[in-house]
């Protein structure tokens, strides 16, 4: 246990110098060469739980130490640790004994004794430190205060909720090819083979227990992807017909640009100024044998476009992916209050530029993965005032959706244990 700890810790101490967890765990992972496949998997848990619970567990860390602690890769072992004390089923013994064992290994000669003491003034004193613990809302939610008092301001109703969905566990859930095989004769696939499944609705399946993308059936021959129920919405939101000339904005990592490929027969241009994320897309189109013209391009410039308007624009705009942090869990910690302006007037660039580029009648989906007001009805509301021939169209929502997981203007989805939460405007050029 001790080597997926000091991965962990690794991990967990680079995410919170400012560094992508999808960029730190395979670097804590590339110092330990020798690292068996269970370590490593024990290792990716250990990260994404402690940053998970960050809030909380600093919030008994800063009790047991006297100041913070100059070393970042020891804090970050005794917060690895913490966490497992509080939410894991591994023995305390254990922990306390395996988080010795890395601090021993880690060098500094004070770690190994620090460590121990920490730990167990811990396991001695939990009942006390989570008097004070259970005070501050950061601990309590593990969300930075800022980012508690915008939901609550934004959302007086579905706050602490929305919060709490954040720290779950996510979903797997599938999207079925209408293409390959119907919703029905895939649920019965997957009946035979003793896994249990529930339809949402619509394409979407949610898996009971998740398990990796080789072993879900048909996914390398293109019958199933793995897609958020939400973001499903997108291509279905953004009422596609064949033959039309079709443009997915900020298209990568591709999950929306096969959907609406699967859906209709378009002309469809994939547009990302990320070139390597390009490549996924590629990827994504060669495995479902679907066709699209895929462009290095800034959404925000012109220089990629032939001048030709599109009829169907899905704008899925950058933004602080505020509503898919139970999938991106050093979010809630990278995300600074300032960097909700700073999104808000990127995409506001996006959307202006992209508009000029839709067709008289045509229409433009603007989507976010956000739950920030700033981002989504707010950002729509300003583009309204400025351009009168833009109308935001009313669209039904499916069924199936949870009660109150749509707020606003129909097209706010707050994140529950179904799906996470995006935003979709439908905005029509008159």
């Amino acid at each position: 246990m001790y080597i997926s700890q000091q991965i962990a810790a690794d991990a967990v101490a680079d995410v919170l110098a400012g560094r992508n967890l999808t960029l730190a765990l395979p670097h804590a992972l590339s110092g330990f060469a020798k690292a068996t496949p269970q370590q490593r998997g024990a290792a990716a848990d250990l990260s994404y739980g402690t940053l998970r619970y960050y809030g909380e567990i600093n919030g008994y860390l800063t009790q047991l130490l006297e100041k913070p602690l100059s070393n970042a890769h020891i804090t970050a072992l005794l917060l690895v640790a913490i966490y497992q004390l509080l939410h894991d089923e591994a023995e305390a013994f254990t922990v306390v004994n395996q988080a010795v064992k890395a601090a021993a290994d880690a060098k500094p000669r004070w770690a190994k004794g620090l460590v121990n003491g920490v730990l167990r003034n811990f396991l001695r004193q939990k009942e006390t430190l989570s008097l004070a613990v259970n005070k501050s809302e950061v601990s309590t939610y593990s969300y930075p205060q800022w980012w508690i008092n915008k939901l609550k301001n934004q959302y007086p109703v579905h706050w602490q909720a929305m919060l709490e969905a954040g720290n779950l566990h996510p979903p797997m859930t599938i999207r079925v090819n209408p293409q390959k095989i119907t919703v029905d004769d895939y649920l019965q696939l997957l009946s035979r083979q003793s896994i249990e499944t529930h339809h949402l609705g619509g394409s979407a399946l949610i898996l009971a227990k998740p398990v990796s993308v080789e072993k879900i059936d048909g996914f390398s021959e293109g019958v199933v992807s793995v897609q958020d129920y939400g973001a499903q919405l997108a291509a279905h939101l953004l009422d596609s017909k064949s033959g039309m000339r079709v443009l997915d904005a900020c298209c990568a990592p591709g999950g929306k640009t096969g959907h609406i490929l699967e859906l209709a027969e378009v002309k469809l241009t994939a547009l990302d100024s990320d070139a390597t994320r390009l490549q996924r897309v590629q990827n994504n189109l060669d495995r479902l044998k679907l066709q699209a013209n895929v462009r290095v391009g800034d959404a925000a410039a012109t220089d990629w476009w032939d001048g030709v308007p599109f009829e169907r624009i899905l704008a899925d705009v950058p933004c602080t992916a505020s509503g898919i942090v139970r999938r991106h869990v050093d979010i809630k910690w990278l995300r600074r209050e300032s960097d909700v302006a700073f999104f808000a007037k990127q995409q506001a660039k996006i959307l202006e530029n992209l508009w000029q580029m839709l067709a008289k009648g045509g229409k433009l989906l603007y989507a976010t993965c956000s739950v920030f007001n700033e981002e989504n009805q707010l950002q729509v509301d300003a583009f309204l005032k400025k351009y009168p021939e833009a109308k935001q169209l009313p669209f039904e929502l499916p069924a199936s959706c949870p009660p109150n997981s749509f707020t606003q203007l129909n097209g706010q989805l707050i994140p529950t244990t179904a799906h996470d939460g995006f935003f979709y405007a439908l905005l029509q050029k008159n």
